[in-house]
């Protein structure tokens, strides 16, 4: 079992199905938390639901002032951010040309530009320090599209390419950057696939080679993999997370 024990990990959108998955996973390798979220409260009461040194911090990770702000909060609590999981994401289901440009805006503020601002902010005291895990969420919407999530899936694919320029920029630092793509999770967004039409929930599961839809318990142990030690040799990388679904 990989072993974080000592480690200080900052988790965004935490809160969340995924999210609150990475943080249990990553406390039980031994990490202490930063359990982050814009909804504050919800952030507190998962990392209490953690016990330990655990703590819950609100973050917007679209307002870079305030990322700086919260990142001050954490270290000046928890230590310097060695493990960071970018796991923040909106989306909304609906078709392109149905969709409108507060809309994308949102979409591109949160997935793209938020994993983006937040990495920055956290970068300086990892590349001082010569050490860093960074681990994004992307999405196999990112690696071969997905109808009804155009922008979405624009997002996605934006950092896994971030991750793979970043992560030539680092490689003599000390420091990784890799991405976990899930495939089709059990989550509030998949919800929405099932609201609008249970017969193509249905068709994403018969999808799958392994003929179901995955949880976040599946998603989270490629990210402690990713955070620990044993992956120090790896950056630059996109693995899915996908029951097969994706492929390459």
């Amino acid at each position: 079992m990989t072993s974080l024990a000592g480690r200080t990990a900052l988790v965004t959108g935490a809160a969340g199905g995924i999210g609150r998955a990475l943080v249990r996973h990553l406390a039980d390798a031994g990490a202490t938390v930063a359990v982050c979220d814009l909804d504050g409260s919800a952030a507190a009461e998962v990392a209490s639901a953690l016990g330990g040194r655990h703590a819950g911090f609100a973050m917007d990770v679209s307002d870079s002032g305030a990322v700086a702000d919260t990142l001050a909060t954490v270290e000046s609590q928890l230590g310097p951010v060695e493990i960071l999981v970018n796991n923040a994401g909106i989306d909304k289901i609906e078709k392109f040309v149905d969709s409108t440009e507060s809309t994308w805006r949102s979409i591109v503020s949160v997935n793209y530009l938020g994993t983006v601002i937040v990495t920055r902010t956290v970068l300086d005291s990892m590349i001082e320090r010569r050490y860093g895990r960074i681990i994004n969420i992307g999405s196999d919407a990112g690696r071969v599209g997905s109808s009804g999530e155009v922008v979405y899936a624009g997002t996605k694919g934006a950092v896994i390419a971030f991750a793979k320029a970043l992560a030539r920029e680092v490689a003599t630092k000390g420091i990784t950057v890799n991405t976990v793509c899930p495939g089709p999770t059990d989550t509030a967004l998949l919800a929405q696939v099932a609201d609008m039409s249970q017969g193509m929930f249905d068709a994403l599961a018969k999808a799958v080679p392994m003929k179901r839809i995955g949880t976040p318990d599946d998603v989270a142990p490629a990210v402690v993999f990713f955070a620990g030690d044993g992956a120090a040799y790896i950056t630059g990388q996109t693995l899915s997370v996908s029951g097969g679904l994706t492929m390459a």
